[in-house]
This record gives C-alpha cells, sequence and structure tokens, in this order.
C-alpha cells in the first residue's frame, strides 16, 4: 500500500470512528470530524500531512 492509499484509508477510518462515536457517546466527538477535516484541507495547501510521520513509523513507504 502506499503512502497516499494508507493516508486516505486512515482519514476515512477517523470520520467513520468520529460520526460513530458522536452518534453513540458523546456529540463532542464531532471535533475530531471537524479536526480530520481541517487537517486534510491544510495538507492540500501546505504539502505537509501529520499522518505521513506516523505512517512512516509504522513502515509505510
Amino acid at each position: 500500500m502506499t503512502m497516499e492509499n494508507a493516508i486516505r484509508v486512515l482519514a476515512g477510518s477517523m470520520v467513520l470512528l468520529s460520526v460513530v462515536l458522536t452518534v453513540t457517546v458523546s456529540s463532542h466527538f464531532v471535533w475530531l470530524t471537524v479536526f480530520v477535516g481541517a487537517n486534510l484541507i491544510q495538507s492540500a495547501f501546505t504539502g505537509i500531512c501529520p499522518a505521513v510521520f506516523i505512517l512512516k513509523k509504522f513502515g509505510f513507504r
């Protein structure tokens, strides 16, 4: 799996997880969705994605 695909999987998983947590646990988990979305927008403009540093530690190239 490429780094770009891994980032897409991670972002999609975080959005789905935050929606489930928002519905089942607390409405405050919607802020996780906001954070993921803002991070995606920021990485589109700057080309820097903090998730890359984490994924590199797991062996993605």
